[in-house]
């Protein structure tokens, strides 16, 4: 009875042989886990082809044009950070050395089809390949050990290929051993190198290989790869959730490709995976909420920032990535004032709100806000309690991001001018407690110390706080202040496409000033009293002033050309034409007098 139940106790793959090509024996039954036969998708989906390396383009460029005209090089130098393919690009240059079949008998990196020495190559027993870890044969005697039988010939393969992973981990016996080799290798030997530092390896090792250095992918590379994944694993994932890995990997297809390994088993088989449960396995803070806690701090809003910040807190955010968050704001905030919105990979609602910022403020104080956000980070990490060391920076952040930098600091102490600030917790108390004393020295021959009282800007007094609740009224409050220069910009090219107290956002029409946004804010700050914040839009905006004007005044001409005496007029007189058209004034009637005319002949 033994036997004849045995047979339902193994079962036969019939896509597993043995190494030497035979298929293999029973083996037993698969466990009742699920996960006892998967294979990771870092490992699943490794390129098998150079078409599929993602984000090396020039790389493959340069190695296809080198096999085409047969100046292939004896050693390459594979450097990058970790993930980007080093150990698979040695191992796919590797075989298309070596690649042969029966039409192809020259090395060639067209691998789609495998050649006669691929699957051996892939799978790690091809005798002409031999691929180690620098870090286990790290003394010179195993060096030398290995370069004695560089000298024979390949068994079987063109050439034999070293692979020499984690290259920078030899000794420096080790790389004296490799360099006389190195320098006259036999014709029939290749060597690859790979290594993520580079600048441990000598430079007598690196001026003797074909160095190429994989760059880092771009996440929208990388999305793109997760997607093609995700699509064939039969999982679905939000947009969003795959751009917060892609942002996380920093650059490494591998590491992103683990974490949506980890990231696909965050649902139920069939559910989507949201972003929300991807930021909460990465450990991020919402993006959304960092950006309006960004906000609140570059107005000078010390309490809402702070209770913002708790509540991210008790979501589990750490202290220290908040703060990474918000130097990631600062620094989008200034490439977007410097370049523009679209420079920034985020989707595009989170891109206009840092524009918007970065166009609120100056590119200096940006920059101060930069430095006082990595003093920040440091004191945040080093802190007894990490949550209190973020509240204090918080604090600091909001009563110092609009304080005036130290050369404007300088010309309104020159000029007698009190030196303003953007928040909203009213004067400094004396003593020291306000944004910190600043000094200068060298103006009227003497030492002036000035303490940085941060007031609100406010209208004169005699003058009432101007209430904007249109777009219409920021165009009135420019004609009223008389500011001829900004008034023509902004009617010609602002093309508003939402308005609120405080915020606006438009279109840029073509041709618009690059700084309109930022004399605006100036000015409307400037007026109000209040903070503004102004985005510029894609697109999307109604015409503006000078747009509709121009076309009314069209559609004016349109019925005057159409109107029947205009026409009979034309036609009297061939050549005519309507230069202008201008309403005149009325003529104001005067009112019937009773008394009789003095002269009634007159």
């Amino acid at each position: 009875m033994a036997d004849e139940d045995e047979p339902e106790t193994v079962e036969r793959d019939p896509d597993t042989s043995d190494m030497f090509g035979a298929p293999a024996g029973p083996k037993p039954a698969a466990p009742a886990e699920p996960s006892a036969a998967y294979t990771v998708i870092a490992r699943k989906y490794r390129p098998r082809t150079f078409e599929d390396l993602f984000g090396q383009e020039a790389m493959v460029r340069t190695l296809r044009n080198a096999f085409a005209t047969g100046r292939i090089a004896h050693a390459f130098m594979l450097t990058g950070v970790r993930g980007v393919g080093k150990t698979t690009t040695a191992r796919l240059l590797a075989r298309a050395l070596n690649y042969e079949s029966d039409t192809v008998h020259q090395p060639s990196l067209d691998l789609t089809v495998d050649g006669r020495h691929c699957k051996a190559i892939i799978e790690g027993r091809h005798m002409d390949v031999l691929e180690l870890d620098a870090a286990s044969r790290t003394k010179v005697d195993e060096m030398r050990e290995l370069l004695d039988g560089v000298r024979y010939a390949p068994v079987e393969a063109r050439y034999k290929v070293y692979v020499i992973d984690e290259v920078h981990m030899l000794s420096t016996a080790a790389f004296n051993a490799l360099l006389k080799t190195l320098e006259e290798p036999p014709p029939h030997a290749k060597f690859i190198f790979a290594t993520t530092e580079i600048r441990k390896v000598p430079v007598t090792i690196l001026s003797r290989c074909q160095r190429f250095d994989l760059r880092r992918v771009e996440p929208e590379v990388i999305v793109k790869n997760l997607e093609m994944i995700a699509q064939n694993e039969g999982a679905r994932v939000e947009a969003e959730g795959l751009l917060l890995i892609a942002r996380a990997a920093e650059g490494s297809v591998r590491d992103a490709q683990s974490m949506l390994d980890q990231a696909i088993v965050q649902a139920e088989p069939g559910e989507t995976v949201t972003a929300a449960s991807i930021r909460d396995m990465l450990g991020l803070a919402d993006r959304a909420q960092t950006i309006t806690l960004f906000e609140q701090v570059m107005r000078g809003e010390a309490g809402p920032a702070i209770e913002t910040f708790r509540t991210l807190y008790g979501f589990g955010a750490g202290p220290d990535q908040v703060m990474l968050d918000l130097l990631d704001h600062a620094h989008g905030a200034a490439v977007a004032k410097a370049i523009g919105p679209q420079a920034l990979i985020m989707p595009k609602e989170q891109a206009g709100r840092l524009a918007a910022i970065g166009a609120a403020v100056s590119a200096g104080t940006l920059s101060r806000v930069w430095q006082m956000l990595l003093r920040s980070h440091d004191e945040v990490r080093r802190a007894p309690d990490a949550a209190a060391a973020c509240d204090m920076a918080l604090i600091r952040l909001a009563y110092a991001a609009d304080l005036p930098g130290p050369e404007e600091a300088l010309k309104r102490l020159q000029s007698g001018e009190t030196l303003p600030g953007g928040g909203s917790s009213g004067p400094a108390p004396s003593g020291g407690g306000g944004g910190g004393a600043m000094s200068a020295s060298g103006i009227g021959g003497g030492a002036v110390n000035a303490q940085a009282r941060r007031v609100a800007p406010q209208p004169e007094a005699s003058e009432p706080v101007p209430t904007l609740q249109s777009f219409a009224d920021v165009i009135a409050l420019i004609e009223k202040k008389r500011d001829i220069a900004l008034r023509l910009d902004v009617e010609r090219y602002v093309r508003p496409i939402s308005f609120r107290p405080g915020a606006i956002e438009y279109e840029p029409a073509p041709g618009a000033p690059i700084n309109l946004a930022q004399r605006l804010v100036g000015r409307l700050k400037e007026w109000t009293g209040q903070p503004w914040l102004i985005a510029a839009q894609g697109g999307g905006g109604a015409e503006s002033a000078w747009e509709r004007q121009k076309r009314e005044e069209r559609e004016v001409r349109v019925q005057i050309e159409a109107d029947p005496f205009i026409v009979a007029v034309m036609s009297a007189f061939p050549g005519a034409e309507i230069v202008s058209v201008r309403n005149l004034p009325v003529p104001e009637v005067a009112p019937m007098s009773d008394a009789p005319d003095e002269d009634e002949d007159d």
